[in-house]
């Protein structure tokens, strides 16, 4: 009996690859669900983690605008925030795709920092009751290991032109004007940050200290600074989808198997290990 079970895992073992190609084979080909139903006409794009590159997002997003079918887009945001520039590619495209199809964002967690950059120019803003919000803010942070590579031994050598073309090192304390060049920088783009926001949330810029600033709220705080519009759940949230697309029968569009096969073998890791206040301190807002 022993050596029955004993054989059959090593078999396993022995076809593992195999099995694992068929598998993902089965899930390519398998017949799709939505064979015979009528065409999706709403579809959710999710936003989780944090953001480091904008190119999926935007090829979701692209795909949905040139979609005629798709009446409407829900834009499901669970992010600590992320990388400048791709925070920024991701809010512009929802602007773009807003001029085509009404897009909701709904807070399943936290909209905080990028991640709110790129929901402030949907048609609504819902969030769930626990929701975290806001991170209107700017940080530019590198440690400083001068005093350990002196403990171990190790000094750089460094060939530049341009006063500030080491500024940020983290082998050294930073100069007083490299200090200020990159002060200036963070200056600039927390401006662009509360420039967009008031934009898109029909807010005073000049009282930006009142919902920027860094502040972290609560979903109700939130609301009464304007931030979002509502706080609900994500069935509300894809009522209300359903409303404004004025789509009578909702069908969603569902992922491709095998995509999300691969998303959740690296999305699910990522997210059980991203604490709360880690997601916080390791985005650039």
């Amino acid at each position: 009996m022993f050596k029955k079970i004993s054989d059959f895992i090593k078999w396993i073992g022995d076809h593992f690859k195999g099995l694992l190609f068929l598998l993902i084979m089965l899930i390519l080909f398998l017949p799709k669900s939505e064979s015979g139903l009528k065409p999706a006409n709403l579809q959710e794009i999710e936003l989780f983690g944090p953001i480091m590159s904008s190119e999926k997002i935007l090829m979701q997003i692209e795909k949905a605008q040139k979609n005629d079918d798709i009446k409407g887009v829900l834009f499901n945001v669970n992010s600590p925030g992320g990388a400048v520039p791709p925070s920024i590619e991701i809010s512009y495209a929802i602007k773009e795709l807003k001029a085509h199809k009404p897009v909701i964002a709904y807070a399943s967690g936290i909209i905080a920092s990028g991640s709110y950059y790129a929901s402030i120019y949907a048609n609504r803003i819902i969030a769930n009751p626990g929701s975290i919000v806001g991170s209107i803010g700017v940080i530019m942070e590198s440690p400083n290991f001068h005093s350990l590579m002196e403990k171990v031994g190790i000094s750089t050598q460094v060939v530049k032109e341009g006063t500030y073309k080491e500024a940020g090192t983290p082998t050294r304390k930073w100069t007083p004007k490299e200090r200020e060049e990159l002060e200036r920088l963070t200056k600039d783009t927390y401006a662009l940050f509360i420039s967009d926001v008031a934009k898109a949330r029909h807010l005073d810029v000049n009282n930006s200290k009142a919902y920027a600033d860094a502040h972290i709220f609560s979903s109700k705080r939130a609301k009464e600074a304007g931030l979002i519009d509502e706080i609900g759940t994500l069935s509300g949230a894809k009522r209300e989808l359903g409303k404004l697309a004025k789509v009578k029968k909702p069908v969603w569009k569902k992922k491709d198997k095998f995509e999300t096969f691969i998303e959740n073998l690296g999305t699910e890791g990522v997210l059980k290990l991203q604490s709360y206040f880690y997601g916080l301190k390791s985005t650039l807002y």
